[in-house]
């Protein structure tokens, strides 16, 4: 969806060396306060309140809302199809990730999100910095 070539980074992309350490404790932030946090409290009142009997529920209240949260965050402007897009496939990524978090732990996310950084941060930086901008 960029068809001029760039000028410049864009946001979204830091230079290289940096975006290493950027993106490594942007993800590690993102996945405390996005999920360890509001999860393991969400989950915690699903065992201590009522017995324990609604603790699916209480679960699945803290993933859904925790995975809302950034695609809202971040509402792009433009298309409405770009924007549904956008707030779909966030929301599908963040989902996965509370999901991933319930059943696997805090790496198990953190380790999916860095991935995530990786490819679209981290290496896509590298390519704009070194061959389009050069």
């Amino acid at each position: 969806m960029h068809p001029e070539p760039y000028t410049e980074l864009p946001p979204f992309l830091q230079p290289f060396p940096y975006s290493l350490f950027i993106y490594l404790s942007g993800a590690f932030e993102i996945e405390v306060f996005y999920r360890l946090i509001p999860i393991t409290i969400m989950a915690i009142l699903g065992k201590k309140l009522f017995s324990g009997r609604y603790f699916d529920l209480f679960l699945w209240i803290g993933i859904i809302a925790s995975s809302l949260r950034e695609p809202l965050e971040q509402w792009p402007a433009g298309h409405p199809a770009f924007i549904f897009y956008a707030v779909f496939s966030g929301l599908l990524m963040n989902l996965t990730q509370g999901i991933c978090f319930f059943r696997y732990g805090f790496m198990a996310a953190f380790t999916l999100r860095l991935g995530h950084y990786i490819i679209w941060h981290i290496l896509l930086g590298m390519y704009v910095q070194y061959f389009e901008l050069s």
